[in-house]
């Protein structure tokens, strides 16, 4: 298995493959989830690459970013017993020799759902995957259903911009209670996991998005919003001030995601049931910590 955190290095291993190459982005902290995005391109490639690269541009707290699990050398070990063939480990002045002065906007769906509260993120995220994507060309790269309104703007973004992709979708991987496997999931203590251990349940079970909602605030989650979009029950909130969280399930008790708990840097007030913008005077930059959709684990 080749490491490679230079650019020229990447660039040189690149022109020596031959055959289909698959591609999981990530943001390491490895887990069963990654697992299986890099099972499903082992599967249908001939080589498959993964990259770890904890992505600044989608966070503004330097704190948030700080905590992020950082397990590099587990994350190698890993990579190499399933099979992986290259991990690249790009630094931020390769990766942004234009110090983000570029960058990809979408004016849309970004807005709605997490981006509504997290204005910024998922410019980050579309960019730095646009910019790996470009690096590796991939003929297959590999997003989990966990992060679904990533995926969607992912997907859609190389439709826009014509890039040589197949972009694959895959099951979120869960644990016994429902919680989605992430790789933040190793920042919540006792009671957290076993709070957010309810969360797909909770919005499984609901008969509609108002009494969702009603649950989870009945559980002690503060509600940011509760959506039925595109057959899927999205929702995000807070268990506690401070602490984020998220879910999302797919139609017929489908779940397609959940999430852990995480920092945020704005506490949610009334009014579930429906998206709200964020409140006057917020900071208009990425924001840190974690939405429903984001992971760039894929991301």
């Amino acid at each position: 298995m080749k490491v490679l955190s230079s650019l020229g290095d990447w660039r040189a291993f690149r022109a020596g493959l031959v055959g289909e190459i698959g591609f999981v982005p990530t943001m390491g902290a490895l887990h069963e989830g990654h697992a299986q995005l890099l099972q499903r391109s082992r599967e249908a490639n001939d080589h498959t690459v993964v990259s770890i690269y904890v992505n600044p541009t989608q966070f503004n707290n330097p704190a948030d970013l700080d905590s992020y699990p950082g397990t590099l050398g587990e994350d190698l070990c890993r990579a190499r017993e399933l099979g992986v063939n290259a991990v690249l480990i790009p630094s931020y002045d390769e990766l942004y020799p234009d110090d983000f002065r570029f960058r990809v906007e979408e004016h849309e769906f970004s807005r709605e759902l997490c981006g509504a509260h997290r204005p910024g993120h998922f410019t980050g995220v579309m960019t730095v995957v646009l910019k790996l994507l470009n690096l590796v060309r991939p003929r297959r790269a590999y997003f989990g259903e966990k992060d679904y309104q990533q995926y969607l703007l992912i997907r859609d973004m190389c439709d826009a911009f014509f890039v040589d992709v197949e972009i694959v979708p895959c099951a979120t991987v869960r644990e016994e209670d429902g919680l989605a496997l992430s790789s933040r999931n190793a920042l919540l203590d006792e009671k957290g996991r076993a709070r957010a251990g309810r969360l797909n349940r909770l919005l499984r079970d609901a008969p509609s998005d108002a009494a969702a909602s009603r649950a989870l605030e009945q559980a002690g989650f503060e509600v940011d919003y509760v959506v039925t979009k595109a057959d899927r029950r999205f929702a995000a909130g807070a268990d506690r001030p401070g602490r984020r969280a998220g879910a999302a399930q797919g139609d017929g008790g489908t779940a397609a995601a959940a999430r852990g708990l995480l920092p945020r840097l704005r506490q949610a007030g009334p009014g579930a049931g429906r998206i709200r913008p964020p409140r006057a005077g917020a900071d208009a930059g990425p924001r840190a910590g974690l939405s429903l959709l984001q992971d760039l684990q894929a991301l």
